[in-house]
């Protein structure tokens, strides 16, 4: 589904940026551009990317900000470079070689069936870098700091995993990769465990995000495509690409303005559903509720 073209410019304006973000930028320093560029502190993003990752980074500005973390749920495409041969203290280019082994002479056949056992649910061990929050605090930093962090399993869903190119570079294998997968999988886990399989270890040397649920880089700008127009996707916009749409007569868009439950409405899926007025404007995110449709969050009013 294409979002549709960009509307807006300049601040005072809700909505949402898709930006192509550069390598070498964390996903706060994006953010730190956009509200610079927004003319408002009310900014955020759905989804971090690491600094040596690039692609899709979808960014809220203000109303929209609530939308984020419904966002952040949807499916992620990504395409990569995995090297098989050398494990890292990062799972990628950035950490410390741990591990070596003789790997330019990989058998295609083996490396399909270790790439085949890490599609569908899978139990996968975050990187120990990752972002995921330990007593409070992000696993990364503990790190960083020189502390042993032992992260438990969570359960992803890896909906597609293919090897689009193989190249033997000395003695490791390059595999260019498409993952398509669930909110909160991590591909350098994928490169580490693959390696493990294959016992000759694994680890990232690029990673670039293609799409986030329905934004991909068709509508995303670079920094400085932006810096030059600042276009925004207005709410509206924004919604009804990212969920599934109800339209409304008067009377229960009034019920939504004010919050209420809606009695009786079945919702074209679990949720959030973007439920709109007659005149086809967003109003509210809602879920379903057994018989009812309730809200989740409301935007207008």
């Amino acid at each position: 589904m294409s979002p549709g073209a960009p509307t807006g410019s300049g601040s005072g304006t809700d909505g949402v940026v898709v930006v192509d973000k550069p390598a070498g930028l964390t996903s706060h320093d994006v953010v730190a551009r956009m509200r610079r560029l927004a003319g408002t502190r009310r900014v955020g993003h759905a989804g971090t990317l690491d600094p040596m990752a690039t692609g899709v980074l979808v960014v809220g500005i203000g109303r929209a900000t609530r939308l984020l973390g419904h966002l952040s749920g949807t499916d992620k495409t990504y395409e990569a470079t995995i090297r098989l041969g050398a494990s890292t203290s990062t799972d990628d280019a950035e950490g410390e070689l741990l591990t070596q082994a003789p790997a330019g002479d990989l058998d295609p056949a083996r490396v399909r069936a270790a790439v085949a056992r890490l599609v569908g649910p899978i139990d996968q061990v975050p990187s120990s870098v990752s972002a995921v929050k330990v007593d409070g605090e992000r696993a990364y930093a503990r790190v960083r700091r020189g502390e042993q962090v032992a992260l438990a399993p969570r359960r992803v869903h890896v909906h597609a995993f293919d090897v689009l190119a193989t190249a033997a570079v000395g003695d490791h294998t390059d595999l260019e990769v498409r993952v398509v997968c669930s909110s909160g999988t991590y591909v350098r886990a994928l490169a580490r465990d693959l390696g493990t399989a294959l016992d000759v270890g694994g680890h990232l040397t690029r990673l670039r995000r293609t799409a986030v649920g329905p934004f991909s880089l068709a509508e995303a700008r670079s920094l400085e495509q932006l810096a030059e127009r600042f276009e925004v996707l207005d709410l509206t916009a924004a919604a009804t690409a990212a969920f599934p749409v109800l339209a409304l007569g008067d009377d229960q868009a009034r019920q939504v303005r004010h919050g209420a439950a809606l009695a009786g409405v079945v919702l074209p899926g679990a949720g959030p559903v973007a439920i709109l007025d007659p005149n086809g404007t967003f109003l509210a995110l809602y879920a379903q509720r057994g018989d009812d449709a309730a809200p989740v969050a409301v935007f207008c009013g």
